[in-house]
Parts: structure tokens; C-alpha cells; sequence
């Protein structure tokens, strides 16, 4: 099971009743963030849940929006005496950024591994997370990203019985270990059926309509993606400032066959968003407002 929770929906400024822009997802005991605008660390507090076990933070650029929380985080993480490294992710630059942040928060428990992006696709797995980091198109170096759990094939019993596997290898080659045991070696293939369904998370913000975006999410659970703006009047705003519409955003998620979609990143000048999902949802049915603190649990089929 995968738990998602929307952190931080605003874009550009904090107000009384929206953080900044922040993903947080929990798997098998590791916690992963996207992005860390200001009030993160609040915003998961209010959600009770803890920025202790969060093991990576992706970052999709570098806009204040975007990791104006991190240094309060990070002093957060390490006052609850955390020690494991952590793993933080981003396009080219990262070092010299996160860096800079930490002049205020220079004594930390744990080491920071960085991961830089600098390729148009780069794919990484991070405790259980199969993430894809893919180039969008906004004013400065920026990427989307999907988290997948992959889920493998069904142990076949009768199989096993059939290779007089030892039933003590069952439960490690279902987990997709192989093994030698007397002189023999078994591996997963011979006892999983085929791949089954998995999980897949998709999150978007800031950029323009690309095809990457369309790609990336296809078939996704969820699809959780920027929505700027939603005035009509707003789009020659939205393709100056490289931002997106309810409108394209819709498409996309229409476009890519996504399960769920989750509008987010909205400009402080949006008032009464409800008022527009109407047309929103005629053109793409399951779309959703975001809002700080919604939650969803995602589970194999």
C-alpha cells in the first residue's frame, strides 16, 4: 500500500489555508518527498505523520516555492536525532543549491547524498520507490516525476513443488532474491507468474504542456498535476510564465488514461475554484481539486 498525501497546494506565496507546493508519499516504512516549499514541515505535522523517516526528497527545481522549507526540515529531521543518510534529488545545480540553504542549518546528524539530474529521462530505485525523473518545460531546468511499486508475479505453489524447491526458499525467492542451496540455484522466474499491476503516482508542476508529461503518467493511479490557473482570461499568462490551465491539465489527464486526477500549485489570485471544475470535468471526469491534506491510499489490485 502506498499512502499520498498533498502537503502544500499554493504556487509562488504561502496563504492562511494553502502551504507551498509539497508531495509526501509512505512506503513499508519510508517516507519520500517532492518538493519542500515553506511550511512543509508544519503542513506534516498537521497530517500527523513524521519527517523522520523521509529517506529522499525530489526536487522538481528551484524556485522558492519549491524548497524555501527545506533548512527547517532538515533541522527538524536531525533534532529527532535521525542518523541514516538521506538521498535528495534535482536537476543540475543541486549541490550548490541545497548547500547554500544549509549556511543556517550547517550541523547535521545524518549525510546528504545528492543525485542530480541531467538527462531529458533519468530513472532511479530508492527504497522500494521505482521513480522516473522526466524534463518539463518551465523558465528554468525543471522535471516531473512518477513513483511506481511494482508489484511482482504470483508465487505459483504447485511449481515450486514440481522443482522440489526447499520451502524455505519460498518466501525469499518470492521477494525476488536468488538463491544457492546445495549446489543448486533457484531463481525468482521459476516460481512467480507473470507481473501483475502495480502502483503508479504521477506529480507535475510548473510547465507548460509537454508530451513528456502525457507519457510519463499514462495508465497512472494518480495523476497529480499543476494547475495554475483557471480564469480563461489567464492563458496568454499561463504560456508566458510557462504555468498551465485546469483546462490543459485535464487534457493531459484525459490524454494519458489516469485513473485519478489531483489539480494543484494554484495562484494566489484563484478564488472560488470549484466554480470552474465543471467544464474541468467535461473533459475529464475524475478530476479533482487538491487541497492541503488530502489523502489517498493506493493498493495493488
Amino acid at each position: 500500500m502506498l499512502d499520498v498525501c498533498l502537503l502544500g497546494t499554493a504556487g509562488m506565496m504561502p496563504l492562511p489555508y494553502r502551504w507551498l507546493t509539497a508531495l509526501m508519499a509512505r512506503y513499508n516504512g519510508s517516507s519520500l518527498l517532492i518538493d519542500c516549499g515553506e511550511g512543509t514541515q508544519i503542513a506534516i505535522r498537521e497530517k500527523g505523520w513524521s519527517a523522520k523517516p523521509i529517506d529522499t526528497i525530489c526536487f522538481t527545481h528551484y524556485h522558492a516555492d519549491h524548497i524555501s522549507g527545506l533548512p527547517g526540515l532538515l533541522l527538524t529531521m536531525g533534532n529527532a536525532e535521525r542518523t541514516e543518510p538521506l538521498t535528495v534529488v534535482g536537476p543540475k545545480g543541486l549541490g550548490r543549491v541545497v548547500n547554500a540553504l544549509r549556511t543556517i542549518a550547517p550541523e547535521l546528524p545524518f549525510e546528504i547524498q545528492y543525485r542530480e539530474l541531467a538527462q531529458p529521462v533519468e530513472h532511479l530505485v530508492l527504497h522500494g520507490y521505482h521513480i522516473t525523473a522526466f524534463r518539463v518545460n518551465h523558465n528554468i531546468a525543471c522535471y516531473g516525476y512518477t513513483l511506481e511499486i511494482p508489484r511482482a508475479g504470483q508465487f505459483q505453489v504447485e511449481r515450486a513443488k514440481e522443482l522440489e524447491i526447499p520451502q524455505k526458499c519460498w518466501n525469499r525467492l518470492q521477494k525476488g532474491e536468488t538463491l544457492e542451496v546445495d549446489g543448486k540455484v533457484y531463481t525468482p522466474d521459476m516460481v512467480l507468474g507473470a507481473p501483475r499491476k502495480g502502483i503508479k503516482v504521477a506529480y507535475c508542476t510548473d510547465t507548460r504542456p509537454v508530451a513528456a508529461i502525457t507519457e510519463h503518467a499514462k495508465n497512472a493511479d494518480l495523476l497529480i498535476i499543476e494547475g495554475m490557473y483557471a480564469e480563461k482570461d489567464k492563458v496568454a499568462k499561463a504560456k508566458q510564465y510557462k504555468h498551465m490551465t485546469f483546462y490543459e491539465a485535464a487534457e493531459i489527464a484525459r490524454d494519458a488514461q489516469a485513473a485519478d486526477m489531483w489539480l494543484t500549485h494554484f495562484s494566489p489570485s484563484l478564488v472560488h475554484a470549484e466554480d470552474y471544475m465543471d467544464e474541468v470535468r467535461g473533459i475529464f471526469p475524475a478530476a479533482k481539486l487538491g487541497k492541503d491534506g488530502k489523502t489517498v491510499e493506493l493498493d495493488f489490485e
